[in-house]
């Protein structure tokens, strides 16, 4: 099945992929874009925008700040989620705080994943 995207979504995904969070840029730098195994970043997956993405391992990676703690945020994350399972994706959820405190765990969870498939 290929990825629907919403066209419009495109922009505003260009300008988050220039201004990532400290911890994206940690995660993308120091990780990800050396990864063997090719990563995007800010990818439009149908009406939303995923941190990163990788084709060939199917995982949407979500970093969550604060913002995604609140009952609003848990509802609309569990949507956001339930639509990209629909694709056969998996999406894999770090806070902010595992990126700053636990990052070799984060590293060593993504890497653990890919290789299990």
């Amino acid at each position: 099945m290929s990825l629907y995207y919403e066209k419009n979504l495109i922009s505003n995904a260009k300008y988050l992929r220039k201004n990532m969070t400290r911890q994206e840029r940690h995660l993308w730098y120091d990780f990800l874009s050396k990864y063997p195994i090719k990563f995007q970043r800010q990818k439009v997956i149908d009406n939303y925008i995923v941190d990163f993405y990788c084709h060939k391992a199917k995982l949407a990676i979500e970093l969550d700040g604060s913002q995604h703690y609140s009952d609003a945020g848990v509802s609309n994350d569990e949507k956001r989620t339930q639509t990209l399972k629909q694709y056969g994706l998996t999406v894999m959820r770090f806070s902010n705080l595992d990126i700053d405190r636990n990052f070799d765990a984060v590293r060593i969870a993504i890497d653990d994943y890919i290789k299990s498939l």
